[in-house]
């Protein structure tokens, strides 16, 4: 690559928009500048396999400065991944499955309108697992591989995003979360990752209009990208009947406020998930940072008893909505995994599904009551360390087995049943090297204000500095 791209590919997202308004740089070069380093690193990586670069090059070219430069909320021209869960218009989108393999989408969702409209432009399509799970591998375009040591799976759903976020092909990447999807390759690939409230960020007609399990969020390599990405992607759009448009100051204007947290709560394991001891330590000792901010850390956590087991129900039940029509005419072209998902939830009885919801909305008044007395809930984000590329599932966390293949971000998952604002975050490594996330929720629809106490966590640590790297073979 050119001294020039690599300038440009080492800026944050929040100086390149700069740039952009300022017409230092073009959103051509831009385009330019992402496309050399995906053609530099991602031969090996694997993080965006399908390619949109004629169709970026004609929107940069096209793309009118004037007009973006009065919206506060535009990107300006910045190229973004777009998660291959997304449907883009005019661009192949498979979901991971082999019965989309040569699926092109006619328009592109409500996720990705919203941020065309803020003036993103597409450059890739970010690989992911196919239709769900937690390792990024899938028989279409294969396996992503994670930079920090290529040996080591970047997680998923999002493992895609999170990957070339982490190598520096792209600035920002859209992520979705169902039970940790984001998140979890957020803390793999060492960068950040929200999981905002239901309706935050609008949603594609794919997925059940009315379900709040799954959301979309913005990936990136540092909170205050997150924040411009988030100010960009949230808003209504008309196929999505949960969206809402944002009232109030920007994400990215709140992170200038000054207010902090008085009172977070830390647990290793929410007393319900297995942890790997290293990963706890890492954490345990990442969560004082709070106190350094002048913060009371306590261990005063909402009961979770019962809730593992709800989201189990409600996910297969998900799955079952989604994919019953494609079980039945296509079972021999999907992963036995989902097949297990699809079928648990046909199987599942009313009853099941009362006693989950029931779960559900006891844990929010819990979660209700922390908050009168906390302003977040700070764990991991992940039981384990990234894991070798050719293990399918983890199977066992600190010596005990884990009875499905999702168990090992169980943790994650629990936290999607309260409905809150979550950030993944790094706070540091594992003695091989590996990054290490939390999770920080916060209080029903305080995404700004979690935002906030997340740079200022981020801050302190100071690991977005090192990003992005040059993928490492881990010898």
């Amino acid at each position: 690559m050119s001294d020039a791209s690599n300038e440009l590919i080492n800026m944050t997202a929040t100086e390149a928009v700069a740039h952009l308004r300022s017409k230092e740089v073009s959103p051509l070069d831009l385009v330019e500048a992402s496309i050399q380093r995906i053609e530099a690193v991602d031969t090996e990586v694997n993080a965006l396999p399908v390619h949109c670069f004629a169709q970026a090059r004609e929107q940069a070219k096209s793309l009118n400065a004037d007009a973006h430069s009065g919206n506060p909320k535009s990107l300006c021209g910045l190229p973004i991944a777009v998660k291959d869960y997304n449907d883009l218009g005019g661009a192949v989108t498979t979901y991971g499955s082999p019965i989309f393999a040569d699926n092109v989408a006619q328009q592109s969702d409500a996720t990705v309108r919203q941020l065309e409209s803020n003036g993103a432009i597409v450059v890739a399509k970010s690989n992911v697992p196919e239709w769900a799970g937690g390792h990024t591998f899938n028989p279409v375009n294969g396996l992503t591989r994670n930079p920090w040591d290529m040996r080591k799976s970047a997680g998923g759903s999002s493992g895609g995003s999170g990957a070339a976020l982490a190598s520096g092909s792209v600035w920002l990447a859209t992520g979705n979360d169902l039970g940790g999807s984001l998140r979890t390759p957020a803390a793999f690939n060492g960068i950040v990752g929200l999981r905002p409230g239901p309706g935050r960020v609008p949603r594609g007609t794919r997925l059940p209009s009315m379900d709040t399990l799954w959301v979309e969020g913005p990936m990136a390599r540092n909170v205050e990208d997150l924040a411009l990405m988030l100010d960009a992607g949230v808003g209504q759009q008309i196929d999505d009947p949960l969206s809402f448009d944002h009232a109030g100051p920007s994400f990215v204007e709140a992170l200038q406020e000054t207010g902090m947290p008085k009172r977070v709560a830390f647990s290793p394991d929410l007393s319900i998930v297995s942890m790997e001891k290293e990963i706890a330590k890492v954490c345990g000792s990442a969560a004082t940072i709070f106190a350094d901010l002048g913060a009371n850390v306590t261990d005063d956590i909402p009961d979770f008893t019962g809730v593992l087991e709800a989201f189990q129900t409600l996910r297969a039940v998900l799955f079952a909505t989604m994919m019953e029509p494609i079980l039945t005419q296509h079972r021999d072209r999907i992963a036995p995994e989902i097949i297990g998902n699809i079928e648990r939830g046909l199987n599942i009885t009313p009853s099941e599904i009362f006693a989950a919801e029931r779960v559900r909305i006891e844990l929010y008044k819990k979660v209700i009551a922390f908050f009168e007395t906390h302003d977040f809930l700070v764990c991991p984000a992940a039981s384990i360390a990234p894991f070798p590329v050719d293990q399918r599932y983890v199977t066992e966390i600190d010596g005990k087995p884990c009875e499905t293949y999702i168990d090992w971000f169980s943790i994650t998952f629990a936290l999607t049943m309260t409905a809150c604002p979550t950030i993944s975050v790094p706070c540091g490594f594992t003695s091989e090297g590996l990054p290490v996330g939390v999770q920080i929720m916060g209080k029903p629809r305080g995404e700004a204000a979690l935002l906030r106490a997340a740079n200022r966590f981020e801050q302190a640590v100071g690991i977005s500095k090192q990003l992005p790297i040059i993928p490492r073979t881990g010898d």
